[in-house]
């Protein structure tokens, strides 16, 4: 399990590429992979966004995702997990999160991916700030379901 989060840009097919190539003992044990990433739209709630800021306080964010993480493990059989989320400003079409989970098979790594991404968007700890041409704005945190 890999979480990572960070305020420079990153591509996330490298990212996965990345990491299962650093995980040896991962090789022959999975069927499947599920990938989520999410891209900054240019546009939310009705207004076109120029930038966005997203904050956190990084030791509660880590530990938050971690928590997501393990929670997933506990649920499904999963192999591996990979997390990555960015901070700091960011532009439209820049991606923003990345969610990679391994598995025998592809149930499996379908829910607790999809697990993981709701988890993230409704309860980690990171405070997101648009840019728009009204202004800035805080964003309220979407319910998933």
């Amino acid at each position: 399990m890999k979480i990572r989060l960070m305020e420079q840009a990153f591509d996330p097919w490298q990212e996965i590429s990345l990491h299962q190539s650093e995980q040896p003992a991962l090789a022959g044990k999975f069927g499947a992979t599920a990938v989520f990433v999410g891209t900054l739209r240019d546009f939310n709630q009705g207004n076109e966004v120029r930038k966005m800021t997203l904050e956190h306080y990084a030791p509660m964010t880590q530990k938050h995702l971690e928590r997501v993480a393990e929670e997933a493990s506990a649920r499904w059989p999963i192999a591996d997990v990979l997390v990555i989320h960015r901070y700091g400003e960011l532009c439209p079409n820049d991606p923003i999160v990345c969610v990679a989970v391994w598995a025998a098979h592809r149930d499996a790594t379908f829910m607790a991916c999809r697990y993981i991404i709701d988890e993230l968007k409704t309860r980690a700890p990171f405070w997101k700030q648009e840019l728009t041409a009204q202004g800035r704005r805080w964003v309220v945190p979407e319910k998933t379901g």
